[in-house]
């Protein structure tokens, strides 16, 4: 990815929706990005559609999330009973918009693949970026903004929000997004230790969305939660058998804050019952017991075998399965 100035890190406020254009400047070439778009297709009979992204992007310029009326949901659990064969699983639960289905293979960075909520491109419910034109240069900018992902060495990251997080700015740091900084996990970190790391060099802004706190998982089966408690990073690391988020802070809670959460107690009460042990299947069990009526997608990451399935909108007899090629050293 380009080497840039810190100083140009900072974090633009103008709302992504509100530019008629918002595709960012990037290294990608007209040939490239002729490529890319041209891999666009349409996940049969959903609004999600799957891009393979071809050349470079500039990881830390871009869209930044418009503000939100409203937080996101998401609920997202790591099960990890059986290291061996550990599952990521999450709801998306957010307004039904167009989504995207990603694979990027940056040059100096690690392949992934993730899924983006197309508005924050611009791209809005009923707009079909196959038929229109000026929707579909948008989609270049979506390697900047992923809702979740799972890269080659078998890291995993989403977020979920945190009504009650608030990040200190610290001098002398970058600033990055509360979302591109997934981008940044994705493309150089192998572990969750090296995520942690890599988090720690940035500021987060959460001016342009609501703010969220991450779990973060590898195919060690290692896994955190980072919240932020009184701007101060705080991690909470996962035991043997798996790790859930919701939309309470977890930091702290006890038993009686995690128990009145209805789809941490389901989803807990699930993982308890199997040891964490859980086939593909088996986690989108507890995904569909923990839906809301607004669960946009649901998805499963294997950072073994580097399968990922998705259902669209709570069809659930409809799972959509693409695979990331895994590094294995």
């Amino acid at each position: 990815m380009a080497a840039i100035l810190l100083a140009a890190l900072m974090v633009s406020g103008a709302a992504a929706c509100s530019d008629p254009d918002p595709v960012p400047a990037s290294p990608q070439s007209a040939s490239e990005a002729d490529a890319t778009l041209s891999s666009l297709r349409r996940v049969p009979g959903t609004h999600m559609y799957a891009m393979t992204y071809t050349g470079d992007y500039d990881e830390l310029a871009g869209v930044p999330l418009p503000p939100s009326a409203k937080p996101f949901g998401c609920s997202l659990f790591y099960a990890t009973g059986d290291p061996s064969r550990s599952v990521y699983a999450r709801n998306f639960d957010w307004d039904f918009n167009p989504a995207l289905i990603l694979h990027t293979d940056p040059p100096d960075g690690y392949a992934s693949v993730s899924v983006v909520d197309l508005f924050y491109l611009g791209v809005p419910s009923g707009v079909d970026p196959l038929t229109d034109d000026a929707a579909r240069r948008k989609l270049l900018g979506a390697p900047l903004l992923p809702f979740d992902g799972m890269n080659d060495q078998g890291l995993v990251v989403g977020m979920a929000a945190d009504e009650s997080g608030r990040a200190e700015h610290r001098p002398g740091r970058p600033t990055v997004g509360s979302v591109r900084i997934l981008r940044l996990m994705l493309d150089r970190s192998a572990t969750v230790d090296q995520a942690l790391t890599l988090l720690d060099r940035f500021n987060l802004d959460f001016d342009d969305g609501p703010p969220l706190h991450y779990l973060i998982a590898d195919r060690s089966g290692a896994s955190a939660v980072v919240e932020f408690v009184d701007g101060k990073r705080v991690v909470t690391r996962g035991g043997t058998r798996w790790h859930a988020l919701t939309n309470f802070r977890l930091a702290g809670a006890d038993a009686a804050v995690k128990q009145a959460d209805r789809r941490y107690a389901t989803a807990r009460a699930a993982l308890d019952e199997r040891a964490g042990v859980l086939n593909r299947q088996q986690a989108f069990d507890v995904l569909r017991a923990v839906a809301q009526p607004h669960t946009q997608w649901s998805i499963t990451y294997q950072p073994h075998s580097g399968a990922v399935h998705v259902v669209a909108r709570q069809d659930w007899a409809s799972v959509h399965e693409f695979t990331l090629r895994m590094d294995q050293a």
